[in-house]
Parts: C-alpha cells; structure tokens; sequence
C-alpha cells in the first residue's frame, strides 16, 4: 500500500464534505420578493443594509445581468410559474388569471407535485388582487395569504375603514376612499406586518417536513416588502441617515423617447401626501427612497430567519435556494416611480441560485438571463422531464452556468410593456435595447422604435433609434427570431356578453368634468382611474388632436375614426 493512500483518503473525504454531490431529489425553497431592485450588497451598493440576501449571495452564484419579462406583478409571475413569456400568453394586466388564456396549463410546482415534491406556497407567489386569484392546482395544500397593503399606526389610515389603494387592490370602486400613507414607520415588531408572519409561517413549514424526510419538499415564499406602501419596524428606518441618499442624476425622460414610452408614477400617486401630478418635492423624494431602502432591510430581516432555521434543520445541503425578484423599480430615475416601464430600472431584477453539489459558492455571471429561465433550470436540477402540459417551455436552463459561471446560454432577452393598443416589445443584449412599439399582429413598418447604448449611456438619456439604423437592424433581427406577441387575452364575445349594458360614455364625460368647461385635463382624465400605469397612454390616444385636452368627442370615440 502506498505510503500516501491514508492522506488521499482523508483529502477526498474533506474535499467531499467541502463540495457535497447534487441530491437526488433535492428540496426547493424558492424566494419571491415583490418590486424588489437589486438594490443590494451582493450587487455593489454601498448604502443597503442587506446581510441576509447577501450571505444567501455567497453560498451560490449571482446573476448580474438577470430582467423579468415584463415589469409588473401579475404577469411576471405567470412567466415565472408558467414557464412562458407574457407575449405567448397574451396577459399583459394584473386581473386576468392565467387559466383563462391557458386552461391546462402546468405550473412549476404544480409538475414538482406531480413528481412526488410536497408544494407549499404562502405570501405572494402569483399575484391576487385586482380580480385575479391564487392556483389551487399548484400546491399540495391550501396556499397561505398575505395582503402587502397593511397599516400598524391608525393616522397612516387616514380614516377607519377600506383606504383607496386597497380598493384598487381587492378590485373595488375606489371612488370617494381615503388614501393611505405611502410609508410608515412604527415603533412594533416584525410581526406587526404581513413578512414578519410570513416568515414565522415558513418557519413552521420547514419544521413540519422533519416529519416525513423522505418526502422531498417545493416551498415557495413570497415577501411582499419593498411593495407599496413602504411600512416597517421602526428600527430599520433607524439603519440609515436620510442624508446620505442622493437624489437620481437623470431626471427627465430619455430624449427622444416616445410621449407613451415613460411613465410618472400613476400607482405611487394613490397614496396620500403624494402629488396627484408633477414632479415630487425633493424632501419627499428622499423620505421615499429612505423607506424604500428601510423596507428592503425589513424583509432581508425576515429572509435571514429563514434561512437560520434552514441551517439548523441541517437542511441547507439538500435544498436548491432561489430567490427571485419579480421586477426592478424606478427610485425617481427620469422623473418616474414605481415600475411599469421597458427601462433599466423597472426591467432589470435580483436573481440568484445556491444549489449545493451544482454550484460555485460566492459567484457572479454576466450571463444574460431572464425570469422564463427558472422552470427549466430547477426542472434540471431535480432530474424531471419537461411537462406535458400544453404550453412549451421558452426558457434555457442555467445549470452550465452554474457549473462554470462565465459561460452562457443566450445572447439576449425578450420583455414587453403595453401602452393603450401598442405593446412594447424588447430586445435586451449586453450592451444594448431596441423596443418596437405597435400593436400586436400589425407590421413592423408601422412601429416606433427606442434604442439604448448602456456602454456609452448607461443613464438611458437618448433613444438613439433614428441616428443608429445599424444597430435597429441587428437587434430587429434579432427580435424577428420569435414569435410575434399575442394580443390582451379577452374572453369569447356570448350571448352574456352581448346582454351586458354598453358604457354610457357621455354621462362618463359629464362626472369627469368637474369644472364643466366642455375639456378634461389630463388630471381630470387620470383622477380616479383603476389602471394608473395604463390611463396616461390611453390619454394620449383619446386626444387625436393632440392639444392636451379631451372634447366630449374624443373621450366619447375613445381614439376610434
């Protein structure tokens, strides 16, 4: 026997205890965060008090360069549970479930459970709210809520009962409701809010599975701060000096971008103390940003309670980590708030993988990766087949690049915004962004086009589209590689629908116009929509004359001949 086999023996033995094998039917805990940017330590920023994400960072790989598919809640989730991108699907809004465009289709933990996973879902995994509900189909036991919308102090209320922004959000007449406030900070603990008892929740679930080990568990947990309003335990408002934020450098518009192509806030102006119109005071900017950076800190916080009782259930080495953003958010960058936008800031998300036995601990990938990637990449990892559902995965899996973090399995991503009839569509490279704007099905010749240079602009100042026709045509190829985008699903035209009373437009004009000078404002317009993000494009289609104001014929026509 060779004098060395002893020392062999224990280095393949310290080595394998360093890098464990992949597990066989490995347990999944997925992380959803809502409207989180990646705003994080993990990702560069020097001001985010962010340890837990950070520490999860460490464990697996990061990807730099990761965007959702389209910038808002309910849509982003269908990609990430269908494993399609919005553009097949043909929903764009918040209230159409998915079922309705695809009846039989299977989710991703819907096909984990029909492998044998145990799945759990609680807080917000696919969006409720705005008429859309939750998927019976995808868990093995009823999915526990959350409702991001929750005040611990009563003057944050405004008044007692239902505020406006939770009208909007349960699909309800918000006409004549207060406002909330748009942030809180009070002094209660973490389970005063919705993540404090959901990360409690998740806690109870990860010690239940002890119970039967030898079924592999799927559990998705959905935090719903940094959502709108910004509320959270005084103490994290207290990590930061509110000083200390700068203000956005760019702070109008891209030049050059189409009137349609930005937006201004529409979801953040629900909230009281926030101008209904205009740009917001620079105290306010910074209190909002300030809350925002507060409830990141909030729900790392509750992220980290988790992840403790993951280690010390000696469950981390069998289970696959994800968290996922479902889109980035405008912080007041080009005069906008919120999400809703085809730009860097609303489309660009936080993502990452720890998958012990797969990948390399504390890693970043510039790969070029998007949310319709995830279903096919955990698929990978537990060893299963492709549903057999009838929508056809879109997305690549990143099991190379775990494996080897600077390789890559695509060169470019596709998202989409809508705006009135046209849609967005998206071509995302390493260094550039095409959107074509036009109504799906019609011909490319009839689309205005945004083009960005994120190498010699990065700020997103100028759409170049008209001063680059060679770029256009690259990344137009590009984009004519896949399938032209459905339009907004919308249910069979019935008997039902054709008895349904026709929309008394006139009288419509009438209520909107308070001051009864025969126009209305676009404030006038705006006030009291149930689609902020959506109202300001279908304004600047209703005023053909483009003055800026709606006659009782535009609004009545609607932007029809």
């Amino acid at each position: 026997m060779s004098p060395l086999f002893p020392f062999l023996t224990f280095a393949l033995l310290v080595l394998g205890s360093v890098a464990p094998r992949a597990v066989a039917k490995p347990n999944v805990l997925m992380i959803c965060v809502d409207d989180l940017k990646p705003l994080l330590g993990c990702y560069g920023d020097k001001t985010i008090k962010s340890p837990n994400i950070d520490r999860l960072a460490a464990r697996g790989v990061v990807f730099d360069r990761a965007y959702c598919n389209q910038a808002v809640c309910a849509p982003s989730r269908n990609t990430l549970m269908t494993g399609v991108r919005p553009s097949t699907l043909g929903i764009y809004d918040l209230g159409t479930n998915f079922r309705k465009a695809a009846p039989d289709a299977i989710t991703l933990t819907q096909h984990f459970k029909q492998q044998g996973w145990k799945t759990e879902g609680m807080g917000k995994i696919l969006h409720v709210g705005h008429g859309n509900r939750e998927d019976a189909a995808s868990w093995s036991v009823p999915h526990w809520p959350a409702k991001s919308i929750y005040y611990a102090l009563p003057e944050s209320r405004a008044a007692s009962g239902l505020t406006r922004e939770e009208a909007l959000f349960d699909n309800k007449s918000a006409q004549g409701l207060p406002r909330g406030a748009a942030f809180e900070s009070a002094e209660v603990p973490d389970t005063a809010y919705g993540d404090g008892q959901l990360a409690e929740e998740a806690i109870s679930r990860l010690q239940a599975t002890r119970t039967t080990p030898e079924v592999p568990f799927f559990l998705a947990v959905g935090f719903v701060r940094p959502h709108l309003p910004f509320n959270s335990p005084k103490k994290y408002w207290d990590l930061y000096d509110r000083a200390v934020f700068p203000l956005p450098e760019r702070r109008t518009p891209p030049e050059g971008a189409p009137s349609y192509a930005p937006q201004f806030g529409g979801e953040l102006r629900q909230y009281s103390g926030i101008p209904e119109q205009g740009d917001l005071p620079e105290d306010l900017q910074r209190t909002l940003i300030h809350g925002y950076h507060a409830a990141v800190s909030y729900m790392d916080a509750q992220l980290g309670k988790v992840l403790d009782e993951l280690d010390r259930l000696a469950l981390t080495e069998q289970t696959i980590i994800v968290l996922w953003g479902d889109h980035g958010w405008h912080l007041g960058d080009h005069s906008m708030w919120c999400k809703h936008t085809n730009y860097e800031q609303a489309t660009r998300i936080p993502f990452m993988i720890a998958a012990p036995g797969t990948s390399k601990a504390g890693t970043h990938s510039p790969a070029m990766v998007e949310t319709v990637d995830l279903f096919p990449t955990l698929l990978e990892l537990a060893g299963l087949p492709a549903p057999a559902g009838p929508l056809r995965l879109e997305g690549k899996s990143l099991v190379p690049v775990l494996r080897d973090a600077t390789t890559s399995v695509k060169d470019h991503i596709l998202h989409v915004y809508p705006r009135g009839a046209r849609l967005g569509r998206a071509i995302r490279t390493a260094t550039h962004r095409l959107v074509e704007w036009k109504v799906p099905g019609a011909s490319p010749d009839t689309a205005e086009w945004e083009l960005y240079d994120y190498v010699n602009d990065p700020l997103e100042s100028k759409n170049l589209a008209a001063t680059q026709p060679e770029t256009v045509a690259k990344l137009r190829a590009l984009l004519a590689t896949h399938p032209e985008a459905k339009p907004q699903w919308s249910a069979p035209a019935g008997p039902e629908s054709a008895a349904r009373p026709k929309m008394d437009r006139d009288a419509m004009f009438t209520r909107r116009d308070t001051n009864a000078d025969g126009k209305l404002t676009k404030e006038e317009f705006l006030k009291d929509q149930p689609d902020p993000d959506k109202a300001p494009a279908r304004f600047a289609l209703f005023d053909t004359d483009k003055d800026g104001a709606l006659s009782r014929v535009e609004f009545v026509k609607g932007g029809k001949p």
